[in-house]
């Protein structure tokens, strides 16, 4: 039996590496885009937008419209 690493191990059983938590995962924004705890967001309205994806033009539309920009 040949032993393999941990992390390995856990991607294996569960698709994720041993330090990837449920718990520091936010949500999926308005776009399907994967946000983790500490990402920098977009919130308007009731939706959130991650940052990292969006255009210079989205950012900026969205500002104007008055979004606030936070960490998730």
């Amino acid at each position: 039996m040949a032993l393999e690493h941990p992390v390995i191990e856990s991607i294996e059983r569960t698709g994720f590496p041993v330090d990837l938590s449920e718990a520091d995962h936010y949500g999926l924004d308005a776009l399907g885009n994967e946000v983790f705890v500490g990402d920098d967001i977009y919130v308007f309205e009731e939706e959130f937008f991650l940052k990292e994806t969006l255009l210079q033009e989205t950012k900026e539309t969205l500002q104007i419209l008055g979004a606030e920009e936070m960490k998730a």
